[in-house]
């Protein structure tokens, strides 16, 4: 057997044996069911902190007669790179989507958060917003889904196990990365990219497979990569932007009420995501740093400051390398692909793929 075709199987069983649980003791049947996959359980802010409260409490807060069953995607034993086949095969409803993860089955959906590009909150959510009407409808042309929220992890920086005092000092070393064009820029560094999921970095990191993790410094604190790492590096190279979408089958089956207000609740959770984004962002780094620490688990990683010069080299090296990479894989599926992006995330950016 295959490996795809075991991991497909063991997929299912997972999903079946969700579905068989969840539906132990019901009495009285919902008028909707909906199955959804969640981050991963190991991001707990995210999945406990937000989800699962969230889709919890959808019934009552819509007032539809709902049934919600709701597990973290490694609980159903999904994984990320996954997430739109398995949500266009119509076996979950709903999808909590890693977009770096996805853009390997389009490059099309990388273009909202490409390295180097929008490495601050603030030009992101512009980004986000000037892409997001093309994303949604590429979502539903390709994969008959579409998108119900926007919102990044945050500020994706370096966590690593060797000192590090500048960009200079990644020469060589081996990083965790988990999209494309972010692989293309740390190979531009002089680094070499190892594409991993981030249920698979700690151990890669604690037992020297890779030297340095990239991912935000909420996720890196939630999964304990502080106890692998030293050296805290916080040099962001994108926002690792995510998603919860839905299939359209199961959308359109609602009544235009029931979308309305199922649309504004996940409105309500896309700014949940995006404050746990910007304002816990700051504690996390304290938290990893040995500072003051109000809602992360405390740990000792030396601080390494960041230069205007090291910024300077990640937007160079967007520009010589992740741009350039991104417009030939992403026009090979559609000649108007870097046009469309230059009409959007490149006119809110101030930059142009030529």
């Amino acid at each position: 057997m295959s490996k795809t075709v075991h991991h497909l199987t063991s997929t299912l069983l997972g999903i079946s044996l969700m579905t068989g649980v969840a539906c132990i003791g019901d009495v009285h049947a919902a008028d909707v069911t909906m199955r959804v996959a969640g981050n991963f359980s190991s991001n707990v802010r995210h999945s406990e902190g937000i989800e699962r409260p969230f889709f919890t409490g959808l019934p009552k807060a819509t007032a539809i007669n709902m049934e919600v069953k709701f597990n973290p995607m490694d609980v159903v034993n999904v994984k990320a790179d996954d997430a739109l086949r398995l949500l266009r095969s119509n076996i979950f409803d709903v999808m909590s989507v890693q977009i770096g993860s996805v853009a390997r089955d389009d490059p099309f959906f990388e273009g909202i958060d490409l390295a180097g590009v929008s490495t601050n909150m603030t030009t992101l959510r512009a980004s986000m917003e000037a892409y997001r009407q093309v994303f949604d409808a590429r979502l539903q042309e390709k994969f008959k889904a579409k998108a119900l929220t926007l919102w990044p992890f945050g500020p994706q920086v370096f966590f690593c196990n060797k000192p590090i005092k500048s960009i200079a000092d990644f020469k060589g070393l081996k990083i965790r990365s988990f999209t494309p064009t972010m692989s293309a820029m740390l190979q531009n560094l002089g680094a070499t990219p190892v594409t991993l999921a981030f249920s698979e970095v700690y151990s890669a990191l604690g037992n020297g497979v890779v030297d340095c993790g990239v991912t935000s410094a909420n996720s890196g604190n939630a999964g304990k990569w502080p106890e692998v790492t030293q050296y805290f590096y916080p040099l962001a190279v994108s926002g690792s932007v995510q998603g919860h979408f839905v299939n359209l089958d199961f959308w359109n089956k609602l009544t235009p009420a029931q979308q309305t207000k199922i649309s504004a609740e996940f409105h309500k959770m896309e700014d949940q995501m995006w404050k746990l984004a910007e304002e816990g962002t700051a504690d996390s780094i304290s938290c990893n740093t040995g500072k003051a620490c109000k809602n992360g688990t405390p740990f000792k990683m030396t601080l390494v400051p960041v230069s205007a010069d090291d910024e300077a080299k990640v937007k160079a090296a967007a520009s010589a390398t992740v741009l350039p990479m991104w417009k030939t894989a992403c026009n090979k599926v559609d000649p108007k692909c870097s046009d469309t992006w230059n009409a959007t995330v490149g006119k809110s950016r101030g930059m142009t793929i030529n």
